[in-house]
């Protein structure tokens, strides 16, 4: 079945952690005539408890909840599971939207929203967690190992945890070593929304990477800046 130009054949469970019931309910439709199975938490706790519980293929968490901060459900969700996330908010500052990608969100988007753009960025990051179509082979770097088949990660035959996009970036990266990426291009490689301009999405994602595979991540051997263009995955790393 595809509905949009996506293919859906078994509908994705999506659970949505969301306290403002209109809004909820809205989504919810919106969604489901797409053909998601859509889920709802009004509060942090019982999101948490209901993702320990059943599986979910993608989470919508607010980031203002009456229980927890939605910052905080994004830390205990990522110490156990690395589903797909996107982060909606009302808050203004750009700080919160950059915090959220540090701990683990995949995407964010600020409400007010489309409720086309949030499918639109809701399937982008369910496309990049099953590798967008991409060719799928195993990826060495010396000591660094990159399984697209498997999505993982090894450095010296230690798992490493990223989040899907991070794992896409890092692909995108390691597919084009030793050719220097800009941001923008880095954007489209992983078929995310265009951001904001002034937004660090991409300088965030790469310092959670870096945290993951790097001896040294304040000197980077792996993903190395190139000041003013973007960044180069080098091709001899060990």
């Amino acid at each position: 079945m595809r509905r949009g130009g996506y293919s859906l054949s078994v509908a994705e469970r999506i659970l949505l952690i969301e306290d403002d019931a209109r809004l909820a309910e809205m989504v919810s439709e919106y969604l489901g005539e797409a053909g998601f199975r859509v889920s709802v938490a009004a509060q942090g706790r019982s999101g948490l408890d209901r993702l320990a519980r059943e599986p979910f293929d993608a989470l919508v968490l607010d980031l203002m909840l009456p229980d927890m901060d939605g910052l905080e459900v994004c830390r205990q969700l990522r110490a156990k599971s690395d589903v797909p996330l996107l982060m909606l908010t009302a808050r203004g500052d750009a700080t919160d939207r950059i915090v959220g990608l540090e701990i683990g969100a995949d995407d964010y988007l600020p409400k007010p929203f489309e409720p086309r753009e949030l499918l639109a960025r809701l399937r982008a990051i369910l496309r990049r967690r099953k590798g967008g179509g991409a060719a799928s082979r195993l990826l060495r770097f010396g000591r660094l190992e990159i399984d697209r088949d498997a999505r993982s990660v090894h450095v010296d035959g230690e798992a490493r945890s990223l989040t899907a996009y991070q794992f896409a970036l890092l692909a995108a990266l390691a597919e084009n070593a030793g050719r220097v990426l800009s941001r923008e291009l880095l954007m489209d490689l992983v078929k995310g929304e265009p951001l904001e301009a002034f937004d660090r999405s991409i300088d965030v994602h790469v310092s959670r990477i870096r945290a993951a595979i790097e001896d040294d991540p304040k000197k980077p051997r792996r993903i190395v800046t190139v000041r003013g263009a973007g960044y180069v995955f080098a091709k001899a790393q060990d």
